[in-house]
């Protein structure tokens, strides 16, 4: 080997390896890198944001069946001007108004899930200051009013939201914890990514040298007329791919490197990788599957959540389609004066009930035509629902028998990479002993590089498959147990 190949062969190893003074590799493994994905990734970052709005829709909701207290309140408004206004004999004048005004409302106003309506109880007080010549001080007081007031007695929206609100906020924690098993998912892609990048690199290191060493050799044997000219070229063109496979390697390395070192927010991209050891053998049937991922996955509440917010249309437009009523019903007492300590004493009562009723005498067919089209739509939303629940059954199915085979893929593709590699030593001592051509030599080596890569590809599918079992079932076949994720509270 002459002093230039060998200064090239060392540049592209420093290169590749990443290795400099003062720098160390950082050894990794596929958990830990997948323990901190779910810590640093960007995903999880955005997945915690969009986790936030199902967290604060659902606290909302079970707030808003608690009783609420609310002050309302006019500031003092003053007004100084000419109005017009129609005396007692009908007729029109002009009259000047200079006063002001003030006043205020304390309530309290609890949601009654039970009937649909509103119940609150309020007190208040204003006050009217008039200027001028004559001028006077009024108070009227409300201490209490007792109020009732519902929209529609035929629909009943409290009801409807006590089943789905639940629904949707169960939906969204199960969401969650498939997203975590998503983000697991992505970094096990990123890893072996880098890790067969890293494993490439290597061999093509390796090829280099070992083509190199061998076209010395074969050189000194041209010399001698042990071998061909041709089989010289053909060493020298090996050496010259070699080397550029070293440098298209290089390239994948560092692409590698970047995608998992920003993934996991790493400040360093001088990541060595550990090839995963297999699982501990476990069985997975299909039964177990299915009857994991209808007890965990978020999407058999989504299924039951879609065909309630259809029956709740249809409800609604029900409600109000024919005959519509409102009620709103009122009681408490009052009192005027223009002193104020004399107005709680001897108050007067007061009561109003109110009953609004509409119907559509002529709509030519525009409520039947809302009912309907709402109807048909939850027909057609129950279709979709019923083909997608058996897509998920089926997907599952379908991943649990792969699942079973992976083991077995992988234990013949080691096999396979295990005899490629022996043949390839005994195909390089043959050719160094002069038994066999180039030809047979770069055969071997061809199918010793696939078969190592293979067995990369065989054992990335077989973590592959690993995690997307456990996010279409939310269960963790190796501890046996679900999968779990603590709850997270936005302050």
């Amino acid at each position: 080997m002459n002093k230039t190949m060998k200064k090239i062969i060392i540049s592209l190893c420093f290169l590749v390896t990443g290795i400099s003074v003062g720098q160390e590799k950082k050894s990794i493994s596929l958990e830990e890198a997948i323990k901190i994905a779910q810590e640093k990734s960007p995903d999880y970052k955005a997945l915690l944001n969009q986790n936030q709005a199902s967290y604060w829709r659902y606290r909302r909701y079970k707030a808003s069946f608690l009783p609420q207290l609310r002050l309302d309140a006019t500031l003092p408004r003053y007004s100084n001007s000419v109005n017009r206004l129609t005396n007692d004999s009908g007729q029109d004048i002009f009259v000047r108004s200079n006063q002001s005004s003030l006043d205020a409302a304390l309530s309290i106003n609890q949601n009654v899930a039970l009937t649909g309506g509103t119940i609150s109880l309020s007190s208040q007080l204003e006050r009217v200051d008039v200027f001028g010549d004559n001028a006077t001080t009024g108070y009227s007081v409300i201490p209490f009013s007792i109020n009732y007031r519902q929209n529609s007695l035929f629909y009943n929206e409290f009801k409807w939201d006590k089943k789905i609100e639940p629904l949707i906020y169960e939906e969204a924690k199960r969401g969650f914890i498939e997203s975590m098993e998503q983000i697991s998912l992505n970094t096990c892609r990123r890893y072996f990514s880098l890790l067969k990048s890293q494993v490439q690199s290597k061999i093509a290191q390796t090829n280099l040298s070992n083509q190199d060493t061998l076209f010395q050799i074969a050189k000194g044997r041209f010399k001698m007329g042990k071998i061909a000219e041709n089989d010289l070229l053909q060493l020298e063109l090996s050496v010259l791919n070699s080397q550029n496979t070293v440098t298209t390697n290089e390239i994948d390395f560092k692409r590698s490197s970047q995608n998992l070192s920003r993934y996991l927010s790493l400040e360093s991209e001088n990541l060595l990788l550990n090839i995963p050891k297999e699982l501990s053998i476990f069985s997975v049937t299909v039964e177990k599957a299915l009857e994991e991922a209808k007890s965990n996955r978020k999407a058999v509440i989504e299924f039951r959540r879609k065909r309630l917010e259809a029956d709740k249309e249809v409800a609604e437009v029900k409600g109000s389609n024919r005959l519509q009523l409102r009620l709103n019903a009122n009681f408490g007492v009052s009192q005027q004066g223009n002193v104020f300590n004399e107005l709680f004493q001897d108050y007067n009562q007061q009561q109003n009930i109110s009953l609004g009723v509409g119907i559509p005498i002529l709509d030519w067919g525009v409520s039947k035509s809302r009912r309907k089209l709402v109807e048909a739509n939850r027909d057609l939303l129950n279709t979709n629902v019923a083909q997608d629940e058996q897509e998920f059954e089926q997907e599952i199915y379908l991943h649990t028998l792969n699942w079973q085979n992976q083991r077995n893929f992988l234990e013949t593709s080691k096999k396979a990479q295990d005899i490629a590699t022996k043949r390839y030593e005994i195909t390089n001592k043959r050719f160094i002993l002069g038994k066999i051509t180039i030809t047979d030599l770069n055969l071997a080596l061809q199918e010793k590089d696939r078969s190592v890569l293979q067995y990369l590809n065989s054992l990335e599918k077989f973590w592959v498959d690993y995690y997307t079992l456990r996010r279409l079932t939310l269960y963790d076949f190796v501890k046996d147990k679900k999968i779990e994720v603590e709850d997270i509270i936005y302050d």
